[in-house]
């Protein structure tokens, strides 16, 4: 069978043809792509010359990159355009992808080649970039089993195929739970207070699915207006405990056994590494090191912020009892009055804020603001191959005129779509040998999706959702390294969220703000004034919404930084774990964990901290262009080198080199106005 994937891709820039992709060519792709990875891998262990540089560490960096490229493809639509015979085939390939990972790992006869070139780094003159790779390839199998007998080596194999179908079916549980909800509402009266966008595209649900009414959904676009502007406390409770309770129901979509079974299953791991927990064998490659750091820096945060916070919510149960007699605020009233306070505090409202981001103009302000910062340019291409028709495609240049790399954007939600935000890579930057490929890099959200009479226009929120995905895109996109494993993103996981949580400071800047924030409907400007109020108004409710992030990684350092093996009762764990953040009254047969994609089916297990961790090195960062200027050209250079220099060296150390110091959290505090 002919088969596209196993080609070279004759399309401009090597870009995926998704046309051409049919579901029954992944499997066999795969298959083939495996055979000829560890053909690959053979050729390095019979090499009969003595282990070098390029005859060991470079030339498993170029082995698998067939299979690595249709994992890409594959992986990336199954988060982006699923269905079921793509999550089929998932469960079907998962298992086999991690035996390869093992059958590579846990070869002592490719092991030992690389452990030859490892004890005489010192005398091989490599490069810096080459001694990091060095290093990075040594761990990569001393940290996962080399040096186990083969008893164990075969547990390894076995916990982490079942790992591997365990987390795909986590997320897949999620996604069904997702979909399958809904809240038809038939009484326009139960409509009130929300703004007319929500309305249409509530009617525009239901009229897809063939039923009279308006239909919400637990998608965010959905899900997140109605909680904050419906009136009817009764229907915002009940969909708030829809979603509370998403894979936590008497269902065959229920998570809590799979959740028990992946903690163990790391914790096993872990354990058979020789290492505490998972936490401990995850952080040793983190900036933070160990669990004790991370700890220790999420309770001290809260001891910071959490009387902010109570000041916050008692101040928020006032309000709503002045104004509409609640007598106990619970949480499905938080973004509601929230809402409403801050109008009355800051004189302003999502609804006023809307017009002045139309979807279109907001992307092109996150491009514009790069092109004064790197020079670089944007140019939307018709010509590459797409997966879907809502996905644009832009071919990015650098100052020079050089292609630089390619972006997909694709930002409404659907059936196939897993909620929330992400970027990712189809391929990712190498320059082995002269031989230069540069990115193709894709960013998938989930927003307002435009109506019959009005553009896309975003939340405030959703505008620095698409900003801190661009600035992830421009990790991936400026990336300049020689090779691919150390390319972009591929840096440690505490550091990864630096650029994309610094972009998003321009959303607050006048001077970016300028070049996007325009009318849909007259092209003004944002007025000053309503500048000033976002501003204003950009720390409201921050010690709420910090205690909120630092509860998540309190739940993730509880299930991987301590033996899990007791744990009976997800419900009363999560309690347990949340106790010290909470601030609202707990809700029975509402539980997070069940749902929480990012540490049970994402690469965040013992790292959701990285968070606030980056956030540290954000605003330290963001600090030093307010100094600068948001536009300084030298500061952008050197910014510049830090991003493109991707997992090239110890991050502190590139951090250290743009800053001329180390970060300092005191930007943050005064920033989240933490500070008396």
């Amino acid at each position: 069978m002919h088969n596209p994937l196993l080609e070279k891709f004759d399309t401009l820039y090597e870009s995926a043809p998704f046309s051409k992709i049919k579901i029954e060519h992944y499997q066999p792709a795969f298959e083939q792509a495996i055979k000829e990875a560890k053909e690959e891998i053979d050729a390095i262990i019979n090499n009969p010359e003595a282990p070098t540089f390029e005859n060991t560490i470079e030339a498993m960096e170029l082995s698998g990159q067939k299979l690595g490229r249709i994992s890409s493809i594959f992986f990336n639509l199954n988060s982006a355009e699923t269905n079921d015979e793509i999550q089929k085939i998932a469960q079907d390939i998962s298992p086999l992808l991690s035996e390869f990972g093992n059958d590579i790992r846990l070869n002592l006869d490719l092991f030992k080649r690389i452990k030859v070139v490892y004890d005489q780094k010192d005398s091989l003159n490599l490069n810096s970039e080459q001694a990091y790779l060095l290093e990075k390839k040594y761990k990569g199998f001393s940290r996962n089993g080399a040096n186990l007998s083969d008893d164990d080596k075969l547990k390894l194999r076995e916990i982490d195929k079942e790992l591997s179908s365990l987390t795909l079916q986590f997320g897949q549980n999620v996604l069904a739970e997702t979909n399958n909800y809904e809240l038809l509402i038939t009484n326009e009266e139960d409509l009130k207070g929300l703004p007319d966008y929500a309305i249409e595209q509530a009617k525009t649900e239901a009229e897809a699915k063939g039923k009279e009414g308006w239909i919400f959904t637990l998608q965010a676009p959905s899900y997140i207006p109605f909680l904050q502007y419906a009136e009817n406390r009764s229907l915002r409770e009940e969909l708030f405990k829809a979603s509370g309770r998403k894979a936590f129901q008497a269902n065959e979509y229920n998570n809590e056994e799979n959740i028990k079974k992946i903690a163990k299953l790391r914790f096993d791991r872990a354990n058979l590494l020789g290492y505490k927990t998972h936490a401990d064998y995850v952080l040793e490659e983190r900036m933070a090191k160990t669990p004790e750091t991370v700890v220790d820096f999420l309770n001290d945060l809260l001891v910071k912020a959490k009387p902010f916070a109570k000041k916050e919510i008692n101040e928020l149960a006032d309000f709503a009892k002045k104004i509409d007699a609640i007598e106990t605020l619970q949480r499905w009233d938080h973004a509601y009055y929230a809402e409403k306070l801050k109008q009355e505090k800051f004189n302003l409202s999502e609804e006023e804020l809307k017009p002045y981001f139309q979807l279109e103009n907001v992307e092109k302000g996150a491009f514009d603001i790069a092109t004064k910062l790197f020079g670089i340019t944007f140019n939307k291409i018709d010509t590459i191959d797409k997966y879907h028709e809502e996905v644009t495609t832009y071919e990015i240049l650098d100052k020079d005129g050089n292609f630089l790399s390619l972006l997909y954007a694709d930002y409404f939600p659907r059936a196939g779509k897993r909620p929330g935000a992400w970027m990712t890579s189809f391929r990712e930057a190498s320059n082995v040998n002269g031989n230069s490929v540069r990115p193709h890099i894709s960013i998938v959200c989930n927003f307002t999706k435009p109506t019959k009479d009005k553009p896309s226009l975003l939340t405030f929120q959703e505008v620095t959702t698409l900003f801190h995905e661009f600035g992830h895109a421009l990790h991936g996109m400026l990336a300049n390294t020689i090779y691919e494993s150390l390319a972009g993103t591929n840096v440690y996981w505490d550091f990864v969220e630096l650029p994309s949580q610094f972009y998003e400071n321009f959303c607050y800047e006048p001077e970016a703000l300028e070049l996007f924030a325009k009318h849909y409907e007259t092209g003004e400007i944002i007025p000053q004034e309503l500048i000033d109020k976002v501003k204003n108004a950009s720390n409201y409710m921050d010690g709420y919404q910090t205690v909120r992030q630092l509860s998540f990684g309190l739940l993730d350092m509880a299930y991987h930084a301590n033996n899990p093996t007791e744990i009976t009762d997800v419900q009363e764990f999560e309690k347990q774990a949340f106790d010290p953040t909470e601030l609202y009254p707990t809700i029975e047969n509402n539980v997070m964990s069940p749902s929480f994609s990012h540490i049970f089916q994402g690469g965040y297990s013992s790292g959701y901290y990285s968070y606030k961790w980056a956030e540290v090195l954000d605003a330290d960062a963001f600090a030093y262009f307010q100094e600068t200027g948001i536009f300084n050209e030298e500061t952008a250079q050197k910014y510049y080198k830090l991003i493109s220099s991707g997992g090239t060296k110890d991050p502190m150390e590139l951090y250290e080199e743009f800053r001329g110091k180390k970060p300092s959290p005191e930007a943050l505090l005064k920033r989240a106005g933490l500070v008396n």
